[in-house]
């Protein structure tokens, strides 16, 4: 009978445990994000940039096999087999119960060729780690600065969802006195179901957004996060006039389609010395056994044999050598080809997303002057509403109207912080102003 009450109070404790640790969660406080912050958590926790750095070091790694051939080499090896006629291996080397063979690449310029071809490639790699880095920081400023714009939008939309309320309100009871139609109780309903399917929409996005910064962020999946309205740097200001220039020297594509140019140069002038002798250092020891009848085919039998010296080999007819040097031009000319694509392409996209930023400074000036413009109006409304001479559907929607224009400066600001972000990514300067 223990036994059977224990069970319940143990089952009813787990559960109590279990509310406890959900209480606490729930009741965890906010964690309060700066852009700046928000980009340190997302650097440190990206599975993206954790992706590259490992298949950097892959790169690194294989980088060394064509390397090592030019380091010194050991190799032991042991067996036994049953000999009859001339003792030999299907390798032609006379079989040993020990053996050990040194090898050393000393002069191989194809192979020399190939080792700094991949040697490049790795370093394009570290490049593309920059990149994954770059896309890191872009993708979180961006999710942050469209929060920030996001809550302060619906902000506004409730605001303008009590204004809505109101002018119902008015219009039906002038509508039940006779003193409007019913097509105006209409409208006044559907601008108010207007701003709930806003409301509604901008409530969704804020829930991607804020469920992707928790991702970027390492943070807890019912973390809350609260943001504040932040401008991009003033270095993202200063950038202007030499941005074409810097994107020629820091662009990730441009980077990589230099990398590779080089690269295959580096293969190139490897290949183009294949016709050059080739020379390695090789020893040899081998422990014979007499079981494998070396005394009937040789005159003197040793059971101990050591064998050191270079071997060299002269290409007197390549027809191989020169197909590869054909190749290696073919390759290296796509790849010339390749980049100045790319640095004309660059450069193109560096020109429109300039403009795309003045294009965005003016809209949000125009946005700003909107807003003051109808605040202003507002205010003089406002002083003949309390002298009672206008009536409260007329201040209200003027109100309606300045949230609208709030709504379009918060947009217009928030296109211009994109349209720097795109630039600066572009001309490979994002790391240096938001770090």
């Amino acid at each position: 009978m223990r036994g059977i009450v224990r069970l319940p109070v143990a089952i009813v404790t787990a559960f109590l445990l279990t509310l406890s640790v959900s209480a606490q969660e729930a009741a965890a406080p906010p964690v309060a994000l700066t852009l700046k912050r928000a980009i340190e958590l997302a650097l440190q926790n990206s599975q993206d940039i954790q992706v590259a750095r490992i298949q950097a070091s892959i790169a690194d790694h294989a980088a060394m096999i064509n390397k090592a051939q030019f380091l010194p080499n050991v190799y032991a090896g042991s067996g036994a087999g049953y000999t009859y006629g001339i003792p030999e291996t299907p390798g032609g080397r006379a079989p040993a119960l020990f053996n050990v063979t040194y090898t050393e690449q000393v002069f191989n310029e194809p192979l020399r060729g190939q080792g700094k071809e991949q040697q490049e490639q790795a370093r394009a790699q570290k490049t593309l780690l920059e990149d994954a880095r770059n896309s890191v920081i872009a993708r979180t400023a961006s999710a942050y600065l469209e929060l920030v714009k996001v809550r302060h939008s619906a902000d506004l939309l409730k605001k303008e969802q009590e204004s809505a309320e109101k002018i119902l309100g008015v219009v039906q009871q002038r509508a039940g006195e006779g003193f409007e139609l019913p097509v105006e109780v209409t409208r006044a309903q559907l601008t108010r179901a207007q701003v709930a399917q806003r409301l509604l929409q901008l409530q969704g996005r804020e829930d991607d957004l804020e469920i992707f910064l928790r991702n970027q962020c390492g943070l807890a999946r019912e973390q809350q996060i609260e943001v504040t309205a932040e401008d991009l740097p003033g270095a993202a200001e200063q950038e202007g006039a030499n941005l074409i220039a810097l994107a020629m020297q820091n662009n990730t594509e441009v980077r990589l389609a230099q990398s590779d140019v080089q690269a295959k140069q580096f293969r190139l002038t490897g290949e183009k010395r294949g016709y050059w002798p080739t020379l390695e250092l090789v020893s040899v020891y081998s422990l014979l056994a007499k079981f494998n009848n070396y005394a009937q085919y040789f005159n003197h039998f040793q059971r101990n044999n050591y064998n050191l010296g270079i071997q060299a080999q002269f290409p007197v007819f390549s027809p191989s050598t020169k197909a590869n040097v054909a190749l290696a031009q073919i390759n290296l000319m796509a790849s010339k080809a390749s980049l100045a694509n790319k640095q004309n392409q660059v450069s193109a996209d560096v020109r429109r997303m300039t403009r795309h930023v003045r294009e965005s400074d003016a809209g949000k000036e125009v946005a700003r002057l909107e807003l003051q413009l109808v605040q202003q109006d507002l205010a003089q409304l406002q002083a003949r509403f309390e002298e009672g001479k206008i009536s409260v559907q007329e201040i209200e929607k003027v109100r309606l109207n300045e949230n609208e224009k709030w709504m379009a400066l918060l947009d217009a600001t928030f296109q211009r912080q994109q349209a720097q972000l795109d630039l600066l990514k572009t001309a490979g300067q994002l790391d240096t102003v938001l770090q």
